[in-house]
């Protein structure tokens, strides 16, 4: 049905009105003589009416008359009585600003630079589109087709008039935008935006409660029962001023107004709290963030943790801390919300991108051209697991939701475990970097409020909910240092946020869920420090099981000292030094020194190569050199996007061969942990491993089989992804479980006994040779043996002594000398 057929209409208007100065008026005379120009409202309304009804795209629809009679429709009963009032908080219409710039750039030229005068008439416009389409609806169905086009201006302006008398029974539309408009940074908002259209990201971290405001009072004598209409000021924070004297009659006294709720107009309204993304703020500066206001169908939008953006009108008001001075505070009026979804779905693609991520995907090697781009700085043979690791942590598996409504995460934690000056710290910054959505914190400067969410009290007394990390990182991943330096209770607080991905919170009157889907990557160190060779698993672990149980991945990371092994990463370090120093080009994903990189306590913020770009162009170029050659490593942006491309497009499913595969080795390692455990407790079959294999740990091979599939754009899980996660949790989690258990029969840890004679060996030692003596290796083992001391004993103590660096091996280990 074409309502607009056989008429014509003058779209092109005048919207300005231009009015002369006075001639005398010499002072605010402009240089050129220029005249004053202001907006026409009644242009501007008729203009954007007439855009609403006559935009269409190429498919020759009319978008918003559609938008406008389904909104209708919705809103309306059978009957055709409006369910709402005028202040409805449903009725709205979305408008791209993209399309009423190529309808009109005058029109969007006015909205950008005096949004707040122009925005209630526009509003006031949408309504005048939508009684016309009615009209013309209801004629079209009482007389058919039979309009006459010689009246339809008389029949406009005549309902524009009815409509300016019956404005308080009509449908009160939100206008809300949308589109492409650059993007402004919450930082870069000054005073000259004041008052003008732009658009803001952020992330929410607050929400106040709705509270209803009124746009239309009805106000009553309590006297003489006068009635008066009084309307609230513009904007979020308007205010109304009651009448203070009665019009009708003197003696009523002063105040004798009160309003009459049944009988007036309300809207919704919320503040909410707007910060700058973790991953956007620049180094050693702190978030800057800013109050929002959002009315009517916006409220209740945007939970905390929800990554938004916004068009917004920046303004000013006065609060009672700087009431007495010139400054002002400033708040954003909302005016259009859209969520950024998790952060693989919400990125664009171009097709040059495309082409190159699929071409690296159709490479055999893709798994170890990613495990190299992690980190490439980092070297080590006991990195290349963890790098493998990161990476399936970072594609991640699949997220699934059960037909009765469970959800299990798709999200993979893993646990860094060991030594200092290991890289481990390192580790996480470039995961915080890589990762689409990251955010890095340290444990001893974290609280269970701060990593999960807290209860606010605002200066009204009313409580609101302020979302912590874990919250703040939904669909990314939080990177906590200094694991085993957080308080016990605060640990607790994360076991629901990394196994069910939710937050709970029951406190002050507030009881609601948060969704935290994020990935946990920690890394601690053990209880004294370094591992203690001297002590079991369990004395070294200062982790309680529960928490244990949570990591799918949990590495043991040991500074073993080898003279090869030293050598190869003390050429590696200097390469790094000598190639990089004093030439700035380093990328921000080779930040780690290599092995002693943590301890070295390089900052962070070295600046980013002037090769490496976040354009769309130089990604597609670098992936498909890399792709073409199979030389060289990605750089951080390209990595970054390709994360996200093989999480928005690829959702790999478990095969049943691969499920087999995964079942029965799933029961032998189970079994084989169940006789570890029996046999290093002396025959005890209740002992229990100190970390855990339960069905936690079965997931945790489903989900990194699904991350390797992902790697390569793969639907469908095979066998060899089953294979390498296995190969995945023998090096990493039955690895730590079996720490104090691998050696076997051979193990000096086996039994309390042994562990008495290590000790006795250790005294001996220690007070036998002083700090800076030297002696003969043989000669010593054969004097303690002549004292009653195992010979084995005594060689293993030394060998751990050296490990520690208490005795320095030399003469290709003939001669002991004591260092400390």
């Amino acid at each position: 049905m074409d309502f607009d057929e056989n008429r014509l209409y003058y779209s092109h208007q005048q919207l300005q009105r231009q009015e002369e100065r006075p001639e005398d008026d010499s002072r605010d005379r402009d240089p050129d003589g220029a005249l004053e120009e202001s907006v026409d409202l009644k242009a501007v309304r008729r203009h954007f009416r007439e855009f609403l009804r006559n935009y269409r795209q190429a498919t020759q629809r009319y978008i918003y008359r559609e938008k406008l009679l389904r909104m209708h429709r919705r809103l309306t009963t059978e009957d055709g009585d409006n369910v709402v009032n005028a202040s409805n908080n449903s009725a709205l219409l979305e408008v791209d600003v993209a399309h009423l710039g190529e309808y009109d750039g005058s029109l969007l030229g006015y909205l950008r630079e005096q949004p707040a005068t122009i925005l209630p008439t526009l509003e006031l416009a949408a309504s005048d589109a939508l009684d016309t389409l009615l009209y013309d609806l209801r004629k079209e169905n009482t007389s058919g087709d039979n309009v006459d086009p010689d009246n339809d201006g008389a029949n406009d302006h005549q309902m524009e008039d009815n409509h300016s008398k019956n404005n308080d029974h009509r449908m009160a539309i939100q206008l809300l935008l949308k589109g492409n408009l650059a993007m402004t940074p919450l930082r870069s908002i000054k005073s000259e935006h004041v008052n003008r259209l732009i658009r803001c990201p952020g992330i929410v971290i607050s929400a106040s409660p709705v509270r209803s405001r009124g746009i239309r009072l009805i106000v009553r004598c309590s006297r003489c029962s006068d009635q008066q209409t009084v309307m609230a000021t513009d904007g979020p924070f308007g205010t109304v001023t009651l009448p203070t004297r009665c019009d009708k009659s003197a003696e009523c006294g002063s105040n004798p107004y009160s309003v009459v709720p049944d009988e007036s107009q309300f809207c919704d309204r919320q503040t909410l709290k707007l910060q700058e993304a973790p991953e956007k703020v620049p180094t050693g500066e702190m978030p800057r963030s800013v109050m929002v206001a959002v009315e009517r169908s916006l409220v209740d939008r945007a939970p905390p943790g929800t990554r938004v953006s916004i068009f917004c009108i920046p303004m000013i008001f006065s609060s009672a801390n700087n009431s007495s001075t010139g400054a002002r505070s400033l708040y954003l009026r909302v005016i259009g919300l859209t969520k950024d979804h998790q952060a693989g779905d919400s990125a664009q693609f171009t097709p040059a991108e495309e082409e190159a991520f699929s071409q690296l995907a159709r490479r055999r090697d893709v798994y170890d051209i990613l495990t190299r781009s992690v980190a490439p700085s980092i070297s080590g043979s006991y990195t290349v697991d963890i790098k493998k690791a990161l990476i399936c942590m970072l594609m991640g598996g699949t997220r699934k939701r059960l037909p009765d409504g469970l959800r299990l995460r798709g999200d993979i934690n893993v646990l860094l475990l060991g030594d200092p000056s290991t890289a481990k710290s390192q580790f996480l910054k470039f995961v915080s970097r890589t990762s689409p959505i990251g955010i890095y914190t340290s444990g001893k400067g974290s609280s269970a409020a701060g990593l999960t969410a807290s209860v606010v009290r605002d200066s009204k007394g009313e409580f609101y909910l302020e979302g912590g990390a874990m919250v703040l990182a939904d669909g990314g991943i939080v990177c906590i240092d200094e694991f085993d330096k957080m308080r016990p209770a605060d640990r607790v607080a994360i076991h629901e946020a990394m196994e069910q991905q939710t937050i709970s919170i029951a406190k002050a009157g507030i009881t609601t869920v948060l969704n935290s889907r994020s990935a946990v990557l920690a890394a601690a160190n053990p209880v004294y420090g370094r591992y203690d060779d001297f002590k079991s698993a369990s004395e070294n672990i200062d982790l309680m099981t529960t928490i244990l149980s949570r990591f799918d991945l949990i590495f043991l990371v040991r500074d073993v000292r080898e003279e090869e092994r030293d050598r190869m990463i003390c050429r590696h370090v200097m390469g790094v030094h000598i190639n990089n120093s004093g030439m700035g080009s380093r990328s921000p994903g080779d930040a780690g020194l290599g092995f002693l990189a943590e301890t070295m306590g390089e900052a962070e913020g070295t600046p980013r190569s002037n090769m490496q770009t976040n354009s769309p162009e130089a990604i597609a170029e670098n992936i498909m050199r890399v792709a073409t050659t199979g030389i060289g490593e990605l750089d951080v942006p390209s990595m970054k996007k390709y994360i996200q491309y093989c999480k928005a497009k690829c959702k790999p499913v478990l095969s049943e061969e691969a499920g087999q595969v995964l079942t029965s080795s799933y029961v032998k390692i189970r079994d084989d942990v169940r006789k570890q455990t029996i046999q290093s407790q002396g025959g005890n079959a209740s002992a229990q491993p100190v970390i855990p294999i339960t069905v936690r740990q079965l997931e945790a091979l489903v989900r990194v089989a699904e991350s390797l599939a992902k790697t390569r754009l793969d639907s469908k899980v095979r066998i060899e992804d089953v294979d390498e996660a296995l190969r995945l949790f023998r090096v990493s989690t039955m690895a730590a479980s079996a720490a104090d258990q691998s050696m076997g029969e051979k193990s000096m840890l086996a039994s309390a006994g042994n562990r008495e004679e290590i000790d006795r060996a250790q005294s001996f030692l220690r007070s036998r040779l002083a700090v800076g003596s030297m002696v003969n290796k043989q000669k010593i083992i054969e004097e303690a043996c002549g004292q009653g001391y195992n010979a084995m004993v005594v060689a293993r103590v030394v060998s751990v002594m050296a490990m520690r660096g208490e005795l320095l091996e030399k003469n290709q280990g003939r001669l002991l000398k004591r260092i400390k």
